[in-house]
């Protein structure tokens, strides 16, 4: 098969992907892609502060503030204080629903996707090893991981391929 022709199935497959599992995903949690993916990472990580939390899903410190601002609006999150000027972000009954939804409208796409796939089992090798190359390249396994079901990746003892990439 061509280099260029692979290449450009591989870039439409992902960017199609991509666009229904965002779309699905923020759908489903009622809010942007923004605070769907913060709603996602505070489900698995509660107490992130402002600045950490945009760090995991790509916006700066004032972005996830206003950001934050509205998911609280909503209330699909809450500000506790910490010690200092220190604030933690943690969900609130409807945020955890919120965050469930997403990640099961994800998915859905995403396993509608795979059953075109016959040989899903050979699939599985070749995006951990594309995964540990594309950290390799970004170095930034958090925001590679922004709308991951964290135990759905690591489940019957396997290891996140991105996690362990960072570890290396």
């Amino acid at each position: 098969m061509h280099e260029s022709r692979l290449a450009n199935l591989l870039g439409a497959t992902v960017l199609t992907l991509s666009d229904r599992m965002t779309a699905a995903a923020a759908e489903a949690a009622g809010a942007s892609l923004s605070g769907t993916a913060a709603l996602v990472v505070l489900s698995e990580f509660p107490g992130l502060g402002g600045t950490e939390l945009g760090h995991r899903i790509g916006l700066s410190q004032p972005a996830c503030a206003r950001m934050l601002d509205q998911l609280a609006a909503r209330g699909l999150v809450e500000r506790q204080a910490r010690q200092g000027r220190a604030v933690a972000v943690v969900l609130t009954k409807d945020g955890r629903a919120a965050a469930k939804r997403a990640l099961a409208a994800r998915q859905e796409v995403l396993a509608g996707a795979l059953r075109a796939v016959p040989d899903r089992a050979a699939l599985e090798p070749v995006l951990e090893q594309l995964l540990r190359r594309l950290h390799a390249e970004v170095r930034d396994g958090d925001l590679m991981c922004r709308l991951c079901d964290r135990p759905g990746c690591v489940a019957q003892r396997r290891s996140c391929p991105v996690g362990e990439a960072g570890r290396s």
